[in-house]
């Protein structure tokens, strides 16, 4: 029987990526295919009570059990930023190309371009029960944006261990390293201990 889930979120983005990752018996189901059209509030400075407040708010308008997505781009050297603010870094319109390129004028003539990617899963069940999931991928932050493949600041993000970025990285790779992956792993391990949730 395959399991429907729903995933709080608009981006297309995402919800491929995330559909990537889900293995064979779950079936996922975007914002969109279920015809939400409300923007979804982020108003907290973690993480984990951005993930929370968006699960609970799709729970709350649709009885349906979901979880949702935070994430971000963590710079040593920028003291954390864009962190929790990573999609309109640049500003309000969400857009990855003015987002880098503040970010790499940023860290010009900056020796430290240690970063990470950080993901929190929250994922409220039936019962109004709340499971949190975290992945992060260490790497550096690249001098220029390199590749097409991904989204968001994946042509500026070389993870630990690798010489090219997230952008140049076959989708396939990507998507048994990358933070999300990784805290899309530990939410589908939960899954399949509890399938009857």
């Amino acid at each position: 029987m395959i399991k429907e889930i729903l995933f709080a979120s608009q981006n297309n983005h995402k919800v491929e990526e995330i559909s990537l990752l889900l293995p064979d018996g779950y079936s996922l189901l975007g914002l969109r295919d279920i015809n939400w059209t409300m923007e979804i509030p982020e108003p907290f400075e973690t993480y984990e009570e951005n993930a929370k407040a968006k699960a609970y708010f799709v729970f709350d308008r649709t009885g349906l059990n979901c979880f949702a997505d935070d994430s971000g781009l963590e710079i040593d050297a920028l003291d954390g930023r864009p962190g929790v603010f990573s999609a309109r870094y640049g500003g309000l319109e969400r857009d990855s190309n003015i987002n880098m390129q503040k970010v790499l004028s940023e860290l010009e003539n900056e020796p430290n371009r240690s970063a990470r990617f950080h993901s929190v899963i929250a994922y409220i069940d039936e019962e109004k029960e709340m499971h949190v999931f975290e992945g992060k991928v260490e790497g550096t932050i690249a001098p220029a944006p390199a590749g097409h493949g991904g989204f968001g600041y994946d042509p500026i993000f070389i993870p630990l261990g690798f010489d090219q970025t997230f952008g140049q990285l076959p989708e396939s790779l990507k998507n048994k390293i990358s933070h999300r992956a990784l805290a899309m792993e530990k939410f589908i391990s939960f899954l399949e201990m509890n399938k009857s949730v």
